[in-house]
């Protein structure tokens, strides 16, 4: 099974607001999924991540759709997790 972590679109017409998901790949984008990892305002500008579910998925081999990437990257949650892993290799 392949994990993705990647956004599923919530609120109302004209109004997104969007859930960071972890989710099979083979899933729809608003269709089950496995775990809430936290929401994304784009009209308010807000990221709310739990950072260390994000982690425990990302250390577990999920892989980030290019957007929520960008999402997690902004949130600082990118740079962690690519200092965790350089510190795993030494």
């Amino acid at each position: 099974m392949a994990v993705k972590i990647r956004l599923k679109r919530m609120g109302a017409k004209k109004k997104p607001f969007y859930r960071v998901v972890a989710a099979d790949s083979r899933s729809p984008r608003d269709g089950k999924f496995i775990e809430n990892l936290g929401t994304y305002d784009p009209i308010a500008g807000k990221i709310d991540i739990k950072e260390e579910e994000v982690m425990k998925w990302l250390g577990n081999g999920a892989i980030p759709t290019d957007t929520a990437r960008n999402i997690l990257s902004q949130a600082g949650v990118m740079t962690k997790f690519a200092e965790s892993k350089a510190k795993k290799g030494n």
